[in-house]
């Protein structure tokens, strides 16, 4: 956690230095970008890794994709996996007017995590497997946090039908996710 606060503030200390040069209106060079970019990535991954270890993570979905390789581009803010506490959150909200069960126009389930299991691959990907038992849920979840990002996704797929599901999008901690729940099933 100290190796990312120090890193975190030598990314700052480089940014305010070039922000002091005004008047010379120096550019970063690609180099500098990519290095830049790169250590903030690096940064991002040791939070969400950490937050993966923890059990207290929230994937925030940018894309749905349907079993037969459709994709669709949702909120975020809507669209999301999230479990803490030995609970987990599976919501999916469509951009449509009619609402759903949760009252946004989706389906929102809940429900008890249950043979948590995280591994690293050898390409370093963080993979990670739980089943959730709930009330209007029996599913297995498989989430995929790609090496150097906080960039991942996530595959639901139900116990009891074949209507498998996958999110894709940033992982983040609890804590640093502003998600809108909907009314629970």
């Amino acid at each position: 956690m100290k190796r990312i606060i120090t890193l975190i503030a030598a990314v700052l200390f480089v940014i305010t230095a070039f922000a002091q040069t005004d008047k010379e209106e120096r550019k970063l060079t690609r180099e500098e970008q990519k290095y830049l970019q790169a250590q903030i990535d690096s940064a991002q991954f040791a939070e969400a890794t950490k937050a993966v270890n923890d059990t207290a993570f929230t994937l925030e979905a940018e894309q749905v994709v349907f079993r037969n390789g459709y994709r669709a581009y949702v909120l975020s803010r809507t669209n999301f996996v999230s479990v803490k506490d030995g609970q987990a959150v599976v919501q999916v909200s469509f951009n449509i007017p009619v609402a759903g069960p949760n009252g946004m126009g989706g389906v929102t389930v809940q429900g008890m995590v249950n043979g948590y299991k995280v591994k690293r691959t050898k390409r370093g990907d963080v993979y990670v497997t739980f089943n959730v038992l709930g009330s209007a849920i029996s599913a297995q979840v498989f989430v995929t946090l790609y090496n150097g990002s906080s960039q991942a996704s996530v595959e639901i797929s139900p116990n009891f039908n074949s209507r498998r599901i996958t999110l894709e999008g940033h992982l983040l901690p609890v804590d640093q996710s502003f998600v809108i729940q909907g009314r629970t099933l």
